[in-house]
């Protein structure tokens, strides 16, 4: 496993072995970031994520090597903390991002009280926790955390269907890779008002 583009190209990156903390492969972190970008490297300068249940850390420093402001990596196994932590330290990274050894809904609680909006979420629970994806969507999409702009991918395998609509999240895209599927949603407003609210400058 290594970073695939961007600042730190190249890079090993730390593994963890067993279905728990299953890693995103590069294949399927390359088709994502392809779609994310498309086509403008520059497409990621400045952007804030949520990296839920992020394993090893390697979609969120993928993301920092692009060019994140910042990156909250979301995880409750020790193991896979100290992993993350590694990982960071062996690419000298020491700021722009901040590790939350907690679940959701407490993440959700902290980030909100401090007025933290993310411009990509991802999600990626280990694919036998199939619940995990409805808790997790319904939490996104009764936050704070998601606004108009911003998107929200959950990675599942392909023999499941984690649904299209989750209140103001709806599905946009989804694209198959190997055993894996990227599965993107994004706020959809009903009403021509909302949009209005939602992109009105301060």
């Amino acid at each position: 496993m290594r970073v695939i583009a961007g600042k730190y190209r190249g890079h090993p990156l730390r593994s963890l072995n067993g279905k728990d903390t299953r890693p995103t492969s590069d294949r399927l972190r390359e088709t994502l970031f392809n779609v994310l970008t498309a086509g403008n490297p520059a497409a990621l300068e400045g952007s804030v994520w949520l990296d839920l249940f992020a394993g090893t850390g390697a979609v969120g420093i993928e993301a920092l090597s692009r060019g994140a402001k910042e990156v909250f990596f979301v995880e409750t196994s020790a193991q896979a903390t100290k992993v993350i932590e590694q990982n960071l330290q062996s690419l000298k990274i020491a700021d722009g991002y901040r590790i939350l050894r907690d679940d959701l809904s407490g993440v959700v609680w902290r980030l909100q009280r401090e007025h933290i909006a993310a411009d990509v979420v991802f999600l990626d629970p280990p694919y036998q926790m199939r619940d995990a994806y409805e808790r997790s969507l319904t939490a996104l999409a009764d936050s704070s955390l998601v606004w108009a702009m911003s998107l929200v991918i959950a990675e599942h395998e392909k023999k499941f269907n984690p649904g299209a609509e989750y209140g103001s999240l709806h599905q946009q895209f989804f694209r198959a890779v190997n055993d894996g599927m990227l599965h993107l949603l994004q706020i959809v407003f009903h009403h021509i008002e909302a949009v209005d609210a939602a992109l009105k400058l301060p």
